[in-house]
């Protein structure tokens, strides 16, 4: 899910990045705990904002991420999965509140949209509008989703994880933006969820220390770094 206009934001070196926090966008949180409840998923209580990156986990996935192919075929089964939940996060998004959704008008466009993520939160918040560097607008393929499906899963990442819990594009506000989203998936889309943004922001920051953004892949990482309980709280 490279965000080629972000890299100032969220790669910067450990240590480095400044943390943010924002208020919480009520509507979206509430609504990705209603999805959870509808689908049968185990609903969290977490405190989000105690979230942090764990520097010793961080490397050890970030060097798992870097050392795996490109392509892996035992991953595309959860890749279909993870297609298949993402379209239908997408479409309670922003399909019409008379069918269930919540309204949200995404805007595909060419360059990165907002400042930071709390821009972000205030145009879901006031505007009900997500504005979403496109996919196609980056050269960094990916091998299995075509460019829509990335950029709607970058909407539905910025919406249901960012947003909903008031945290930002540092490397610890992806750490926590990856739990909250991983609720969100099944057990087995969440294996792609985790490559998708643990894995790469793990790699563009522990591995490329900032310098360049990770090449997408389509591979499971170890099944542990999925596991949700595998995060670091702060006191």
């Amino acid at each position: 899910m490279a965000r080629s206009g972000r890299i100032d934001r969220v790669g910067e070196a450990p240590g480095t990045a400044e943390v943010q926090y924002f208020p919480t966008v009520r509507y979206l949180d509430e609504a990705g705990l209603r999805y959870c409840r509808r689908r049968g998923l185990p609903v969290p209580h977490v405190d989000y904002h105690r979230v942090v990156v764990d520097p010793v986990r961080g490397l050890r996935i970030a060097a798992a991420y870097l050392e795996a192919p490109w392509y892996d075929e035992a991953a595309l089964g959860a890749y279909r999965a993870f297609r298949e939940e993402t379209l239908r996060q997408f479409d309670f998004l922003t399909s019409s509140p008379l069918l269930g959704g919540l309204a949200v008008a995404v805007e595909p466009v060419p360059l990165d949209p907002y400042p930071d993520a709390a821009a972000m939160a205030r145009d879901l918040r006031d505007n009900r509008r997500l504005r979403v560097y496109e996919s196609a607008a980056s050269d960094n393929p990916h091998p299995v989703l075509d460019h829509d499906e990335n950029t709607m899963f970058r909407a539905v990442h910025d919406a249901f994880a960012h947003a909903s819990i008031g945290r930002g594009f540092d490397h610890h506000g992806e750490e926590a933006a990856w739990l909250k989203h991983s609720f969100m998936y099944s057990a087995t889309a969440r294996r792609a969820l985790t490559t998708e943004t643990r894995g790469q922001n793990s790699a563009m920051v522990f591995g490329y220390t900032g310098r360049r953004f990770a090449e997408q892949k389509a591979v499971l990482l170890p099944e542990p770094f999925s596991d949700p309980a595998g995060v670091t709280l702060t006191a």
